[in-house]
């Protein structure tokens, strides 16, 4: 910014110096200063900044005492001589186009740069005040000395330059300057370029980066304006997709080896593989030559616009470990019939055009001085005649096959006539000025043109559109380049892509096929923190890390991820479970205890075994019925309980398959009425006993009349009828119904039977422990009962076994999920059954069948023994 306030400082002087001589009538400069040009005279004229003489070896020294000198520019650059002839080449053409600008001549004012800000500012002001040794119109009428400014191709430069021509609203349209900071209107209001942003770039070169998934990359650029905030961009656009720039370095301006030496020793430290350069290729050629010396060859280049076309990485010195090398490039154009207008090129004496001698001097290694001239340390004794043949030489000034830079100058030069052109064709009283004037073309204002450019809209010969948006910048469209090796052992540009900004965003296109890699595979690099994480897994970061290093983790169950690089992993619907795979919800596995289930089988089998062993015992009754055996205690009771046990097992059956609306509802039903009935049965034989051992006593000789065969029956009916008045109250209020628990095992579905009313089932089995209760604690007061008489012994040790079997089976059933609590609830059932079916009917089948000399009635009533 100092460059910018010793302008200001410079004008401010002039304007008291005028102030001060106003009485004279005249001003005068107050210094004088050359720079190498080309000029020629126009009604309109156009000046243009370039960076001919591109390197500095001799700086002026600063001694505060006298006006500094210039600087000595020397290395011409013969492509930044190009892009100023093309400018000449375009103001010719216009001047000969009868459509554009017609009885219009347009002339052009070219200075040299030489890469310095300083001789920059001074060619700006001696294009803006012009340059005549005296001014006598103080009114300012007339057209400024030029009406806009082509150039200059350096960010840095231009920010300076049109910060203060903003000041004056003359219009500047850079070729070359891509710094982001310039799209600002409020600053450079009056700045416009046909090159895409750095913003575009950037997000160019992103998405090449995403294209080929390359999430951790090295970033290098240069300590300047385009450098810094291209890089600042970068930063930017990477966070915003989730990529990580593993190192940021900066390249010095002073070519520091020791801050080189540090570059490369992070580059090979680094993991990553893809390194993204934002750079001039002067700044870069040290690094290069690093490069070349380490021979480091394991990494791929993203060159930036500002280097990857540059001839001088493109030669067989570099050619081992720079092909391979990707870059964003300007949009390369054709330009009808300049490659013959640079070719009929010829030097005059006119010192205003004195670059050209320059040129002509460098081109063919002559002199235009008579005597000898020392340059580059070498003595030139040939003298130039001017008739020298152009079309012999081979260089960058004759080469027009890749114009990129150079296209970006002639669309420059053409977007400033149109909107001159379309400033003549205001129609009074339909201006867009204030009360709708148009321009005086007498008085041209810079603002005016301005206004005009704004809205500039044209298509060019090569058939590319050329506009401006509201910050001043072109259409982002770029070329995709691939440096590829070439028979003579250099390196060429080979074209495999392009990019296009939309409104949707950066669309990338390229031809995989085309592209040359440096790799032994021939196939793009890995350049990852953390390989991705598959399906099935999700991202976990890295504490300490960037968002791209992270730890890969498998999804928990129910969880699956379907996508790669997933951040979480997403809980899968009720009725459905994560595969194997964890990348996939499949529906959940149906669990119910079925008949096709070995479980199923082997309980369905006891079951049906229980059922024909109380079947075996009723024949076995029924054939022996008349026996003593069979008739005591009631044989009615016996068959009676013998027909509940088999319910009792037959039960278990409504307990096994898919459960449905009527097995819900039947099987807690038929289960609490078939075991009623059964202890019922029990608890009127242990009353018998009672009854029978107490009539056999004088004092209870009339017990048996009041619990006769007829009360026997009355009260199994009045017990079992209280229990089927429970389950009809309990099926008709809160009937149970199937029920799908996704629960109890989350990677299964169920399928059981919700009871429905807890109260219900609850007092249904809370009956049935009441019954078993009663049932043994008579059973087991009547134990000690005489032998002969006592069936308690057998019906206190199966009311034993079968309060045993439900209170274990408390714990375990609620231990027990899915089909397995069918089970235990099935095996609780089938062991009391047995329990009782063993323990009260076993004995007597044993003495029935094996010993039925004691079936006799006087082996029942103990007098065998007496009779003897």
């Amino acid at each position: 910014m100092w460059a910018v306030l010793l302008f200001c400082l410079v004008l401010s002087c002039c304007y008291i110096c005028v102030t001060l001589i106003a009485s004279t009538g005249t001003c005068q400069q107050q210094g004088h200063f050359t720079i190498n040009g080309m000029h020629q005279d126009g009604d309109f004229v156009i000046g243009g900044l370039f960076d001919v003489q591109t390197y500095l070896k001799v700086y002026p020294e600063i001694s505060f005492r006298t006006q500094p000198k210039l600087p000595n520019c020397e290395l011409f650059y013969m492509t930044s001589f190009q892009q100023a002839l093309t400018m000449v080449f375009a103001i010719s053409e216009i001047n000969h186009n009868p459509n554009l600008l017609p009885n219009i001549t347009l002339g052009y004012q070219i200075y040299d740069t030489c890469l310095r800000l300083r001789v920059a500012f001074q060619a700006a002001t001696a294009l803006i005040s012009g340059t005549e040794e005296t001014i006598s119109d103080f009114n300012c009428k007339g057209p400024p000395p030029v009406i806009g400014l082509i150039g200059d191709p350096g960010s840095t430069h231009s920010i300076a330059i049109s910060s203060v021509l903003g000041l004056f609203r003359m219009p500047m349209i850079s070729y070359y300057a891509t710094c982001s900071c310039l799209s600002d209107k409020k600053k450079y209001p009056s700045f416009f370029r046909t090159i895409p942003s750095d913003t575009f770039q950037v997000r160019a070169i992103v998405q090449t980066l995403r294209h080929f998934g390359w999430t951790w990359v090295g970033l290098i650029y240069s300590n300047n304006d385009y450098g810094i905030y291209a890089a600042q961009s970068f930063h930017q656009e990477m966070q915003l997709f989730g990529h990580c720039v593993a190192f940021s370095e900066i390249l010095p301006q002073d070519n520091n080896p020791r801050v080189i030496d540090h570059i490369m020793g992070v580059i090979q430290a680094s993991t990553a593989r893809v390194v993204v350069v934002f750079s001039a290729s002067s700044l870069l050629i040290p690094l290069m030559n690093k490069v070349v010396l380490q021979n480091l060859t394991s990494r791929q280049w993203i060159a930036s616009e500002a280097w990857v076309t540059a001839a001088v990485f493109r030669t067989p010195y570099f050619q081992p470990f720079l092909k391979g090398t990707l870059g964003i490039a300007i949009r390369r154009g054709e330009i009808q019939g300049l490659h013959s207008f640079l070719l009929r090129l010829h030097p005059n004496s006119d010192q205003r055009n004195n670059i050209v001698r320059i040129f002509w001097e460098t081109m063919f290694g002559c002199s235009f001085e008579t005597g000898d001239k020392e340059t580059f340390g070498q003595q030139m004794k040939k003298v130039c005649t001017g008739l020298e043949d152009l079309s012999t030489t081979n260089t960058p000034y004759t080469d027009v096959s890749g114009l990129r830079a150079t296209y970006n100058v002639y669309k420059a030069v053409y977007a400033l006539a149109h909107a001159l052109h379309d400033l003549m064709q205001c129609k009074e009283k339909r201006g867009p000025f204030s009360g709708n004037s148009c321009a005086d073309i007498t008085d041209l204002k810079p603002w005016q043109l301005v206004h005009y450019l704004k809205k500039v809209n044209f298509t060019t010969s090569f058939g590319d559109s050329v506009s401006f948006d509201n910050n001043g910048d072109a259409l982002a469209i770029y070329d995709v380049l691939n440096w590829q090796p070439s028979s003579e052992g250099s390196i060429k540009l080979h074209n495999i892509g392009v990019v296009n900004e939309v409104a949707t965003g950066m669309v990338l296109t390229l031809n995989n096929d085309e592209i040359y890699w440096n790799f032994e595979a021939q196939k793009p690099p890995q350049s990852v923190c953390s390989e991705s994480c598959l399906p099935g897994t999700s991202r976990a970061m890295r504490k300490g890390f960037p968002v791209c290093c992270f730890d890969c983790l498998i999804c928990g169950d129910g969880e699956i991820s379907n996508t790669t690089d997933a951040i979480k992993c997403t809980v899968c619907p009720d009725e459905f479970w994560s595969n194997l795979n964890k990348d996939r919800c499949v529906p959940k596995e149906i669990d119910f205890l079925s008949y096709e289930d070995p479980l199923g089988i082997s309980l369905t089998t006891t079951s049906l075994l229980g059922t024909c062993f109380c079947a075996l015992v009723m024949i076995i009754f029924t054939f022996h019925r008349n026996t003593p055996i069979v008739r005591a205690n009631n044989s009615e009771l016996s068959f009676l309980l013998l027909l509940s046990l088999k319910l009792c097992f037959l039960c278990v059956l409504l307990f096994i398959g898919q459960p449905q609306l009527w097995t819900c509802q039947l099987r807690h039903a038929v289960f609490g009425i078939s075991f009623v009935l059964c202890i019922s049965s029990i608890l009127v034989k242990t009353m018998v006993v009672i009854a029978v051992f107490k009539s056999s006593r004088p004092e209870g000789s009339g017990a048996m009349k009041w619990f006769g065969t007829a009360q026997q029956r009355c009260t199994v009916l009045v017990l079992t009828a209280l229990q089927i008045v429970i389950c009809a109250v309990w099926l008709s209020t809160s009937s149970p119904t199937p029920y799908k628990n996704n629960q109890s095992i989350r990677s299964k579905i169920v399928y059981e039977c919700a009871i429905g009313s807890v109260a219900g089932f609850s007092l249904l089995l809370g009956y049935i422990g009441l019954l078993a209760a009663i049932s043994f604690l008579l059973a087991f007061l009547a134990r000690n009962l005489p032998d002969n008489f006592n069936e308690a012994k057998f019906i206190t040790f199966s009311m034993l076994i079968f309060c045993a079997v439900w209170v274990a089976f408390v714990p375990a059933y609620m231990s027990s999920s899915g089909k397995y609590a069918v089970a235990m609830e099935i095996f609780a059932i089938l062991a009391s059954s047995f329990g009782v079916l063993v323990a009260i009917f076993a004995p007597k089948c044993y003495i029935i069948i094996l010993h039925p000399e004691r079936n006799t009635k006087k082996a029942i009533m103990g007098r065998e023994n007496k009779n003897k």
